[in-house]
């Protein structure tokens, strides 16, 4: 499996869409190589089917030109932050061996999303020890410890660290929302109503990154938060 520059670590797949498609978008047209892991298949979400939600996120995966997708199978809800989840995420972080790590916000309305940060947060720095010992396909893997973990702003408000302008990239972050048909508003739709198919949830999102954008001098914006101060070489690479 080839390297990847960014990996991003989503409890659910829609929540990268959600969170960060923006940014991945916009660090692939720079020419970087990007890959979402889904922790679960959202199976204990009220609309939709796991093997239907997998479709959606294949789909949306082509819209992103993400160069690897895969899920992890942990049980929605029920996964946890402990040796068995953390040593079958590390193997995952050593395959793809990336430099930045994009995982969920830190805390959140879904119990699963800050529980997927910390367990993202974690994973990360033990795969750099080398006394873990892994392996893919039968081969030993080497420690790899990624760079930078930053944590994508989702339904709570939370005050980011730094906001990328994702404006150019906004069409496409909304098109890769919506190929996930099954969660989101559809008035033909038979199934109950969730917390995200009420018809006010997508404004919801468009608000939020026209609020971060605002802040930044743009149209649209993602926020996220670091796990450590940044730095910069140059006054001149602030925006």
């Amino acid at each position: 499996m080839s390297k990847l520059d960014v990996l991003v670590i989503a409890a659910h797949p829609d929540d990268a869409e959600l969170g960060c498609a923006g940014t991945i978008l916009s660090q692939i047209e720079k020419g970087y190589k990007v890959g979402i892991v889904d922790l679960t298949q959202g199976e204990m979400g009220t609309r939709g089917t796991p093997e239907l939600r997998l479709q959606e996120a294949e789909k949306a995966g082509e819209i992103l030109k993400l160069s690897a997708r895969e899920n992890m199978g942990f049980k929605d809800i029920y996964f946890e932050n402990d040796e068995e989840h953390q040593h079958k995420l590390i193997e995952v972080i050593r395959k793809y061996q990336p430099e930045i790590v994009l995982a969920n916000a830190i805390r959140d309305r879904h119990p699963d999303h800050g529980k997927g940060s910390d367990l993202a947060s974690k994973a990360c720095f033990m795969s750099g020890l080398r006394k873990i010992e892994t392996s893919y396909n039968g081969v030993s893997q080497k420690p790899w410890r990624p760079k930078f973990v930053y944590h994508y702003i989702q339904n709570n408000y939370i005050e980011p660290d730094f906001i990328v302008d994702i404006t150019p990239f906004w069409e496409q972050k909304v098109e890769s929302i919506k190929a996930y048909k099954s969660q989101f508003f559809d008035p033909e739709s038979k199934e109950p109503k969730s917390f995200i198919s009420d018809p006010e949830f997508l404004p919801f999102i468009e608000s939020r990154s026209r609020e971060f954008g605002h802040r930044i001098m743009a149209t649209y914006g993602e926020g996220f938060t670091a796990e450590r101060y940044l730095g910069v070489n140059d006054l001149f690479d602030l925006k």
